[in-house]
């Protein structure tokens, strides 16, 4: 099992741990704000095989490669003005740009998936500081098994994963609660590739003009979590809810009143008060305690597509999804990447 460290209780002790780890070739549980992520060095193939086969994740997806600060950042991707502006304006945080990558950048093919591009972000707190430590970039998914429910705890990640890795690192709840928006320039264009958590319109207001929305049923994958089955629990989800039915799990939002409520197996909500933040950062959480109730059937109320509520939504689209029955299933799919 998993070695645990608290980072508030030692924080030399979890940098000298994850260090050592990191540089034996291991994949490790490292908190950041938006979720717990699954990392290993990206510039070593061995390491980042750990990352896909400890989680069981098709390798037609890539991983997001998490930098120190803008600067290692510029070590390895090329920037424009307008990446490099939104990065300024929002790093450290839950912004990922994908950008072209350099050619003398070490990162390995395996954690962009082959491509000519990376996806980079700077974390808050840290991992960021674990990452300067370190002196390379971290390869860095959720920390949790492909497909299923993000981890936004260091006891999510011990449930799923603690048999898998050697060390996870504790720093109580993530903040944010959902991954990172996800955006790539193009031009004078700039396209939303995953909603997360920076809302759209921050970035627009940075940007100076709207985002583009890919059109999810053909967009090929061009950064992780654009899969269309992706965050699901064990049960099946239902969405925008009007009423729940005897024996399911409900999560609510606002302090909404739903109809059968009184008989549900369990009732959470999001927010009572209707904060969006809020509810992004209950949204895991609440769906692993509704998974773990033993319903076969989680139901949704409906929840505001705007802001914080956008990422919401995507993650409750994708866990709604049709599932893969099969590896050839999802290596179908994969092949639009």
């Amino acid at each position: 099992m998993a070695r645990i460290i608290d980072i508030k209780a030692d924080r030399q002790a979890a940098l000298e741990a994850a260090s050592a780890a990191l540089a034996d070739g291991f994949a490790i549980a490292m908190p950041t704000e938006t979720v717990y992520g699954l990392a290993a060095d990206a510039t070593n193939p061995a390491a980042i095989t750990r990352i896909y086969e400890t989680k069981g994740r098709p390798r037609f997806n890539p991983l997001i490669c998490h930098m120190a600060d803008l600067a290692m950042a510029e070590h390895h991707a090329e920037f424009d003005p307008l990446s490099r502006a939104l990065a300024e304006a929002f790093w450290p945080g839950p912004l990922t740009l994908v950008l072209p990558l350099k050619a003398e950048s070490p990162i390995h093919s395996l954690a962009t998936a082959g491509l000519d591009s990376v996806g980079v972000r700077v974390p808050k707190g840290f991992a960021g500081a674990l990452i300067g430590a370190f002196g390379r970039p971290l390869a860095a998914p959720s920390a949790n098994t492909s497909g299923a429910i993000s981890a936004t705890s260091a006891a999510h990640v011990e449930a799923d994963l603690g048999a898998k890795i050697p060390l996870i690192l504790d720093a109580g709840p993530s903040t944010v609660g959902v991954e990172s928006t996800i955006v790539k320039v193009e031009g004078d264009r700039v396209r939303l590739l995953r909603p997360g958590g920076l809302a759209a319109r921050e970035i627009e207001h940075v940007a100076g003009r709207p985002l583009l929305r890919a059109k999810k049923a053909s967009a090929a994958i061009e950064a992780p979590g654009m899969l269309a089955s992706h965050y699901a629990p064990g049960a099946s989800v239902r969405l925008n809810a009007s009423a729940v039915e005897p024996g399911e799990a409900l999560i609510a939002f606002g302090g909404a009143a739903v109809a059968g409520a009184r008989d549900a197996r369990i009732v959470l909500d999001l927010s009572p008060r209707g904060d969006l933040a809020e509810a992004a950062a209950n949204l895991f959480d609440y769906m692993k305690r509704a998974d773990a109730s033993g319903v076969s059937s989680i139901a949704f109320s409906p929840i505001p597509d705007d802001g914080l509520g956008e990422a919401i939504n995507d993650r409750l689209q994708r866990a709604a999804a049709p599932r893969a029955t099969d590896k050839a299933d999802r290596s179908d799919r994969g092949s639009t990447r």
